[in-house]
């Protein structure tokens, strides 16, 4: 196992003549949650949209896995394992809430899982179809989200706002990613439902996925965050443990803003 699941180094992005990205780097270890803080227009957005493959960079280089994805495409990155949960949560109008998680498993394919002992010796193969990888795959999410499942049957237009931010990560961990990029999970939400959701993007984690999170909400993003890189007009600012910068009360509350 890799300990750094993504490495970006000296990544530039320009927006015609306006440079927005500014020899950014970062990187991310497997089983964390590293966020991207910062005010808005700070480039936390296209950043992220640039590691997933939808803004081009100019120069730099992206490292997935080991592997040089710069450029890639988004479905070439989605079949490799990178899923993003995106702003505005882009539920699919006209499907109910479990044909939208569904889509999110269109990738998954019958997988081989070895189980091993104590010495790493294998003891069982085991043999998984498409089908029973999608099936498990839904329990585990509405367990996650048990109102998911109380509404699997009714359209997702009619969700909340904050169901529907539910859904839109439910939809991503469909794909069984290797990295989760969520961009502002907290927009638009009521400060009880983001409480809620952060609890979730932590729980998450704690089963062993690994997050990059884009937010403004400094305060609880800090709660649940490993490591933090806080952006300023295109530059890394400052990073550091979450720990290390929420003791940094004039950095959270007057530089990112934060909101409980």
């Amino acid at each position: 196992m890799r300990e750094n699941i993504l490495e970006v180094s000296n990544l530039i992005v320009d927006y015609g003549i306006i440079r927005a990205i500014k020899g950014i780097n970062l990187s991310v270890k497997e089983g964390s949650i590293v966020a991207i803080l910062g005010a808005n227009g700070a480039g936390k957005s296209t950043t992220i949209r640039t590691i997933n493959g939808v803004v081009k960079p100019k120069s730099g280089k992206i490292l997935f896995d080991g592997e040089d994805i710069t450029g890639f495409a988004p479905y070439r990155l989605a079949k490799k394992g990178m899923i993003q949960s995106p702003e505005g949560r882009l539920i699919l109008r006209g499907l109910t809430v479990e044909e939208n998680l569904l889509v999110g498993a269109y990738s998954l394919r019958k997988q081989t899982i070895e189980k091993t002992d104590a010495d790493g010796n294998v003891t069982e193969i085991q043999k998984i179809s498409a089908r029973q990888l999608k099936k498990q795959t839904l329990e585990e999410v509405f367990a996650y989200f048990p109102v998911l499942k109380e509404r699997r049957k009714q359209q997702a237009s009619t969700l909340s706002g904050g169901e529907q931010q539910m859904l839109a990560i439910g939809r991503a961990l469909m794909a069984r990613p290797k990295l989760l990029l969520m961009d502002e999970p907290s927009l638009g939400l009521a400060p009880l439902i983001v409480k809620e959701i952060f609890a979730i993007i932590n729980e998450i984690k704690n089963k062993g996925n690994t997050i990059l999170l884009v937010e403004q909400n400094a305060y609880q993003t800090l709660k649940i965050a490993d490591y933090v890189y806080v952006l300023e007009l295109g530059k890394v600012k400052t990073e550091g443990s979450a720990e290390e910068l929420m003791k940094d009360e004039q950095l959270v509350e007057a530089y990112l803003g934060a909101s409980k």
